[in-house]
């Protein structure tokens, strides 16, 4: 099969590392003297140091053969956007110019401004007949890189995309399950990064494991309202792209949104944490959209305004953890 992947960050090398061993892969990055040195040094220094890039695998800063080496051979191809979510409506506006045969993105949040979720994106941009699906779940990229076992979930309304996906990908430990709720793995895969924040302040305040266990229990349940009142069903909160990731993403010491939280308890700003990251945090940029989203739908999600609030309105952690612990109490429903 041929797979481009349009995008060169961690997640989309990681990915791009196990497919090459068994398809046709162009991993695509638009850093030109990047993707030169990666080329040349068979490692993405830059976004992925300590992976050795499989000496099948081309990389390219060449975007029109990049897209160009799926739309040859429509009937076997994938093409893979491994963008942030901030970056998924230029990358879609790019492609227009060309007759793609599908399209699987990885990026999980919601759009700053418009609260849009990547698969309402993508349709506003290249229409809602283009068969297209989000391949999300529980999964850092340097253990994908190394081989580690990992499921995903790869989410759309064609089938025949799906299976297509479920074909390429699984393998080389990485099982694949699919999905035909798009809304509700989208969902998840958005808001657990806003409360991996809220887990990562709570672990730097050394505030517990008990603590840490309701705030992810209690989010999950944040999780299910939003993703209900926006069309998702109940079920796929327990999933993979639902309670999997959510407890990876909160646990895990690899986790972006975890490390801005145990930053914020140290009394940083967030502009020195996401600086130190140097990588991308969705739950920062999305947790005002989720919030917004939520009061606009009426949905009750206290952990995500908390952390909002720590986050845009000056509010200390202290006060955060306060808020929290000061509600009323309530039959536990989500």
């Amino acid at each position: 099969m041929k797979i481009t992947i349009l995008g060169a960050g961690a997640w989309g090398t990681a990915l791009a590392i196990p497919l090459a061993r068994k398809h046709d892969v162009i991993l695509w990055g638009r850093n030109a003297e990047a993707m030169q040195q990666a080329s040349q040094q068979r490692e993405n220094q830059l976004y992925l140091p300590g992976f050795p890039l499989p000496a099948e695998l081309a990389v390219s800063a060449d975007f029109e053969a990049a897209v160009g080496h799926v739309c040859a051979d429509p009937g076997d191809s994938l093409l893979i956007a491994a963008s942030s979510v901030s970056g998924l409506r230029d990358l879609a506006g790019h492609l227009k110019a060309y007759p793609i045969p599908n399209l699987v993105w990885l990026c999980k949040g919601l759009e700053e401004g418009t609260r849009l979720l990547p698969h309402q994106i993508v349709q506003q941009v290249l229409g809602a007949e283009l068969p297209a699906g989000a391949l999300s779940g529980p999964s850092f990229a340097q253990e994908v890189a190394r081989g580690l076992p990992c499921a995903l979930t790869i989410a759309g309304a064609d089938a025949t995309l799906c299976e297509r996906v479920v074909a390429a990908v699984h393998g080389n430990n990485i099982r694949i399950y699919s999905s035909d709720d798009l809304v509700g793995v989208e969902i998840g895969g958005a808001v657990k990064n806003i409360l991996a924040i809220a887990t990562g302040v709570a672990d730097g305040l050394q505030l517990g494991l008990n603590a840490r266990a309701a705030l992810i229990t209690r989010g999950l349940a944040e999780i299910t309202r939003l993703g209900v009142a926006l069309g998702g069903r109940p079920e796929t909160f327990m999933g993979l792209s639902g309670v999997g990731d959510l407890i990876l993403t909160c646990t895990g010491d690899l986790s972006r949104n975890r490390r801005v939280g145990l930053g914020l308890a140290k009394n940083k700003k967030l502009d020195d944490i996401v600086a130190e990251l140097g990588h991308v945090a969705e739950g920062v940029r999305c947790a005002k959209a989720v919030r917004e989203l939520a009061q606009e739908k009426g949905i009750d999600m206290p952990i995500t305004d908390a952390v909002a609030a720590a986050l845009f309105e000056g509010v200390t952690v202290q006060e955060m953890v306060s808020r929290l612990l000061s509600r009323d109490p309530r039959e536990e429903t989500v």
